[in-house]
């Protein structure tokens, strides 16, 4: 373990959010924060920005980069041709403005920081379609037109690995405070999770200084796979809680020599990863819109919504499951779904209805990959159930047994995915046209580089046999 850096004792810092500019000032000198990281969420859920001291901050809030940050891939190349714009228009400014309701402490820095999240815009005052918030804010707005308020709640699973800084080497479990790696599956075990308390007791103190909500923390059945349950709310709160939370435990896991990791499958034989999301929809009247009032049985509504995301899942396959390695999760005896079943309290569906009162009735959907941007998630299958629930769709019926025995009708790879997405109309009414030709752009672009790399299997099996 590396020595830990002393910090302020619990409760000394005040929750992250202020109202604005104004308020700002007096949080941050109460603060004594020196920096201000500019953040925004690009299309990976990577945080791009600038870094800037508080005086310039205070003095210019917003800032300027160019709309390619839209487009940069997980390698950090840009497309030539990009979608609905050319390169040049790419390398225009676009000016971000931040949400001072996300202003929080940087815990883990060695200089007082803090952190803000931005909105992009583009110089008319037009917000950038391509910005991941702005797509979810599209969709959160369609539901409220119609007087409904959703809620989520997602669960995020990750794996704890050793350093790893050669890539060809596969990944290997931790040494926990025992000295030795996890062997064998560990599921719920609470030993297992006492491993890496001094890991977990940074993660809670850094969320708590943060502001993130953790419900529950869990040993899932992979060698040092962890979940982490947010509790419910905001859709759009929530997806900036799992993108700041993805930044704590790969912040508090490296102060402890080891690797915090979203990859969809990052261990051969070993479960994956997702990012299961609970969701609910409250009426006008802020009533839950999946419960009768009267007799508290599943409304057409809630039944619409399930039928909605059988419909549009597919289609959205490439937002939920982004890399090529997302689809080494989608496999049978993986424990992951490989289709659009539903079933009541039925975890080898990828449609789930938990076992609830009518007051808390909600659909999970446990499709996304832990690797998904949390902002693109939530939008996608939103999108999907508000399309059911407007188009009055049907489901199927529900399935009790093995659901992963009816087949697999999940895309298997990237490229199907991305055929499914852009023939979807209209999905692409509902996330915008902009974003999703600069989303399929830059995922088709992901596919040829790694279409460029030769990987051990081709290596050891054809190397010599054909």
């Amino acid at each position: 373990m590396t020595s830990r850096k002393k910090r302020p004792p619990p409760g000394s810092r005040e929750k992250r959010g202020v109202a604005s500019l104004e308020a700002a000032g007096p949080w941050l000198a109460r603060q004594s924060i020196e920096e201000i990281e500019c953040v925004v969420p690009d299309l990976a859920g990577v945080a791009r920005g600038k870094i800037m001291p508080v005086r310039k901050f205070l003095g210019a809030p917003s800032m300027n980069l160019p709309l390619a940050v839209f487009y940069q891939t997980i390698t950090g190349d840009f497309p030539e041709v990009m979608g609905t714009i050319s390169a040049v228009q790419s390398d225009t400014d676009i000016f971000l403005n931040p949400d001072f309701a996300t202003l929080a402490v940087v815990p883990w820095a060695q200089d007082p920081t803090a952190q803000v999240i931005h909105d992009a815009f583009h110089p008319d005052g037009r917000p950038v379609e391509e910005a991941p918030r702005q797509v979810l804010r599209r969709v959160l707005g369609l539901y409220r037109d119609r007087g409904w308020t959703p809620v989520v709640a997602p669960e995020l699973e990750f794996y704890l690995v050793d350093k790893n800084t050669d890539p060809d080497y596969p990944l290997r479990p931790p040494v926990g405070r025992s000295g030795r790696p996890e062997t064998g599956r560990q599921g719920y075990s609470i030993a297992a999770v006492n491993e890496f308390d001094a890991l977990f007791e940074d993660m809670y103190e850094y969320s708590d200084a943060q502001g993130l909500e953790i419900d529950t923390l869990i040993h899932e059945s992979g060698v040092a796979q962890m979940e982490i349950n947010l509790r419910h709310g905001d859709p759009l709160e929530l997806a900036d809680q799992v993108f700041m939370f993805k930044r704590t435990i790969r912040e508090a896991a490296l102060e402890h020599d080891i690797y915090a990791t979203f990859m969809a499958k990052p261990m051969a034989g070993e479960p994956g990863s997702a990012m299961h999301i609970h969701q609910s929809i409250l009426d006008a009247d802020g009533r839950p819109l999946f419960s009768d009032r009267k007799t508290g049985e599943a409304t057409r509504a809630y039944l619409s919504f399930i039928a909605g995301q059988q419909r549009y899942l597919p289609a959205v396959m490439a937002v939920l499951a982004p890399y090529v390695n997302s689809y080494r999760r989608i496999a049978r005896g993986t424990g992951a779904p490989v289709n659009t079943q539903w079933g009541h309290d039925n975890r080898t569906c990828g449609l789930r209805a938990p076992p609830s009162d009518p007051a808390n009735r909600r659909l999970e959907n446990r499709i996304p990959s832990s690797d998904a941007n949390p902002y693109l998630a939530i939008a996608a299958v939103l999108a999907a159930g508000w399309l059911g629930m407007t188009q009055d769709l049907t489901p199927t019926e529900p399935v009790a047994t093995d659901a992963s025995a009816l087949g697999i009708e999940l895309p298997r790879n990237l490229l199907e995915a991305l055929v499914l997405f852009e023939q979807c109309e209209a999905l692409k009414d509902v996330l915008g046209g902009i974003f999703c030709g600069a989303y399929a752009t830059v995922k088709r672009a992901e596919y040829e580089t790694f279409m460029q790399t030769i990987s051990p299997w081709e290596r050891e099996f054809l190397l010599l046999n054909v």
